[in-house]
């Protein structure tokens, strides 16, 4: 076998052989098979189809650099936390995984057979067999890598509120994306804050999770890091309370909206299905929020040194 400098081997054995390999080869196994049955037969149309083999392919991708660097110990000439990194990218693929699992046979599987014969169908149900597959096989990574509770841990990324970061930052997407879906909301002042409000405490999180993986977690100017994120973490429970609060008063009260889903609204394009959208993951981010809190006061946090993954 060939060696490095330092007598050992250039290949990691480690990215086959362990728990961790075995689930980033079923994470391939699995988006490869989705990803040639969609082409192959089971197809996609729309925006919904679209997102489903967007999100399949980014992951698939990610997923193939993931394991190519690993295995190749190239990950070592990133200026980058390896292991921040990888638990990251799993927890995205997941919840990824978990939205087009769940979108992709909601609007392409039926029971009967479309026009196109009966393999479409099998082909559809088949698709979203593996996609589970692969959601379940991106969770074990996430299982495996994540810190327990009181240890202490190098990687920020591996403990309950690194991981909540990340769920935040995709509620957070799905957010904006139903505020451009026709939302309405530049009419009222306060809902134009209730967006500056969600934009804020993403670019909050989104500033956390580059700093944890560009290795800035010392000090944020003169403040300790674990301390900087519990109070922007708090600053962000608050802000995200008012929004919560804020934006179904002026969407939903009858001064200001209506309450009910207007008859004429036409389905997909409805500003009400919008608003509604927004308001359930304004209150699902609130939760999130307030437990990355409760979280981050049982971190054990070091900075990295020398040469670490981490």
């Amino acid at each position: 076998m060939a060696m490095d400098a330092q007598g050992g081997p250039y290949l990691n054995t480690k990215a086959l052989c362990s728990p961790l390999g075995a689930a980033r080869i079923c994470q391939l196994a699995m988006g490869c098979a989705v990803i040639a049955m969609v082409t192959h037969s089971a197809g996609y149309s729309g925006s919904q189809g679209v997102f489903c083999m967007a999100a399949w392919c980014f992951c698939f991708a990610m997923s193939v650099v993931v394991f190519f660097l690993d295995a190749t110990r190239l990950y070592g000439f990133l200026p980058l936390s390896w292991d921040n990194l990888t638990v990251t990218c799993a927890a995205f693929a997941t919840l990824m995984y978990v939205t087009a699992s769940v979108v992709y046979p909601l609007f392409f599987v039926r029971s009967e057979c479309p026009y196109a014969g009966c393999q479409v169908r099998d082909f559809r149900i088949a698709v979203t067999v593996c996609s589970i597959l692969a959601t379940l096989a991106y969770g074990a990574e996430v299982v495996l890598c994540r810190a327990r509770p009181g240890q202490i841990v190098v990687g920020y990324m591996a403990t309950a509120s690194g991981l909540l970061k990340v769920v935040q930052g995709f509620v957070a997407c799905v957010i904006f994306g139903a505020l451009a879906n026709g939302s309405q909301y530049a009419r009222y002042g306060a809902t134009i804050y209730c967006v500056a409000v969600y934009a804020f405490c993403f670019a909050l999180t989104a500033v956390a999770v580059v700093m944890t993986l560009c290795r800035r977690t010392k000090n944020v100017c003169c403040v300790p890091f674990e301390r900087f994120v519990v109070v922007c973490t708090l600053l962000q429970v608050l802000l995200y309370l008012s929004a919560s609060v804020v934006w179904p008063v002026f969407c939903f009260d009858a001064k200001y909206g209506s309450p009910a889903r207007p008859s004429s609204c036409p389905q997909g394009k409805c500003p009400w299905d919008s608003k509604v959208v927004v308001a359930v993951f304004s209150f699902v981010n609130f939760g999130l929020y307030a437990a990355d809190l409760a979280y981050s006061q049982r971190i054990k946090f070091v900075s990295p040194r020398g040469n670490s993954r981490a």
